[in-house]
């Protein structure tokens, strides 16, 4: 049923990207009248391109089961441990994710903090299901000791043994 659906979505975005470019490929209509008044300099090609010369955008189907929202989801260590939930992602300069924000300790957000873990402490093993928790390579006194999460503050990145690797900062 589900393999019918995902084939029928295709095949609609598929033929509906087709015709945009296909409806862009024809537009023979002739090009805007020069908004420059008499006596002004014409536009440059220094201007930003008009919204019709965009491409159109590509699409990317990705199963279900093959990928997962990762924000609010609980925390737990290998052995069992309640660790808190993931409330926001690290990524460097190019945009690679580097470490996850995890709320932790506290009873109902009171007493809580927020620790910083390395990306690579994370598992995402058998989390088919919204309610699954993600597995973190730590323990609940390692993560109990690392300081407090501050965003105008130098992020002290805890990972598990070996791992980590220093996130370049500007002391400023």
């Amino acid at each position: 049923m589900h393999v019918k659906w995902v084939s029928t979505l295709l095949v609609a975005l598929i033929v509906a990207t087709t015709s945009i470019s296909i409806a862009v490929a024809a537009d023979t209509s002739p090009p805007p009248a020069d908004p420059a008044a008499p006596g002004q300099p014409a536009a440059t090609s220094g201007e930003p391109s008009k919204p019709g010369d965009a491409p159109p955008p590509s699409v990317t189907i990705i199963g279900a089961k093959e990928a997962h929202a990762v924000l609010g989801r609980d925390v737990r260590s290998t052995s069992g441990e309640d660790m808190g939930r993931i409330v926001d992602i690290i990524v460097d300069k190019g945009g690679a994710v580097r470490a996850a924000v995890i709320d932790f300790g506290g009873f109902l957000g009171v007493g809580s903090r927020k620790i910083v873990v390395d990306w690579n402490a994370l598992h995402f093993v058998n989390v088919d299901k919204k309610g699954d928790s993600i597995t973190l390579d730590l323990t609940r006194e390692q993560v109990k000791a690392a300081p407090e999460y501050s965003e105008d503050k130098p992020i002290v990145v805890l990972g598990a043994s070996g791992k980590l690797q220093p996130l370049p900062f500007d002391p400023q």
